[in-house]
């Protein structure tokens, strides 16, 4: 009777069996495979969302922003990405809610930001349209005097009122502050913050110390054409 094969002969043997690494390369082939596909179905783009409420004419940078791996299917540049923040960052153009995806369009350039905000004190109630955020022009119309009437025919309709004129285009309503009793009291109209670009703050400055009655509409609308 033969002796049996030393331990070390039988591990071995075991070690040297093809079929253990035919084995290994089947489960890293898979794993491979594995990885591939979701590597391949798995699309999603890095963009910012907002970490707080952000307000129109609010500077930011990426501290005031999270990253966010999201499927867009292809809308990736409709909103801004991780790594488009500029040196000096951003302004932020119409409001953007806590934890939005940021929208392209609610951000420009600091060299694009030269408005300020004024608190406007309009002649009649604004419509439901009139939001934060929302687009308006901001329309004046002036007294005209009994001479302006006589002498020039400022006034067609001869009811005391020049026609009215667009004084600032495209400015953003930050809030309405109707529910503001210190700024509504004894005034029948609106009050409404807006930005404006800050070449159009001396011209509305002046229609208001001339006494203008002042109303805002959507951006494009005449007044004819408000809800």
């Amino acid at each position: 009777m033969s002796a049996p094969a030393p331990a070390s002969t039988t591990r071995r043997r075991r070690f040297a069996d093809p079929r253990l690494f035919i084995g290994l390369l089947l489960v890293a082939a898979s794993v491979a495979a594995t990885v591939g596909i979701v590597a391949s179905v798995d699309r999603r783009t890095e963009v910012y969302a907002a970490a707080g409420p952000l307000e129109p004419g609010q500077r930011i940078d990426a501290s005031d922003l999270v990253a966010r791996g999201v499927a867009l299917d292809g809308s990736d540049a409709l909103y801004l990405g991780v790594g488009d923040i500029p040196h000096g960052g951003l302004v932020i153009t119409r409001p953007v809610a806590q934890g939005e995806l940021v929208p392209a369009s609610s951000v420009g350039r600091h060299a694009d930001a030269d408005d300020t905000s004024l608190v406007l004190r309009l002649a009649t109630r604004v419509s439901g349209a009139v939001k934060a955020g929302a687009r308006v022009d901001v329309w004046s119309a002036a007294p005209v005097t009994a001479l302006a009437v006589t002498t020039d025919g400022a006034d067609p309709d001869g009811d005391g009122i020049a026609p009215p004129s667009v004084i600032v285009s495209d400015a953003t309503v930050v809030r309405v502050l109707d529910g503001d009793q210190t700024l509504t009291a004894d005034h029948e109209g609106s009050v409404v913050e807006v930005r404006l670009p800050r070449s159009r703050v001396a011209r509305v400055l002046a229609a208001i110390a001339a006494g203008d009655d002042l109303a805002i509409v959507p951006a494009g609308l005449g007044l004819s054409d408000a809800p």
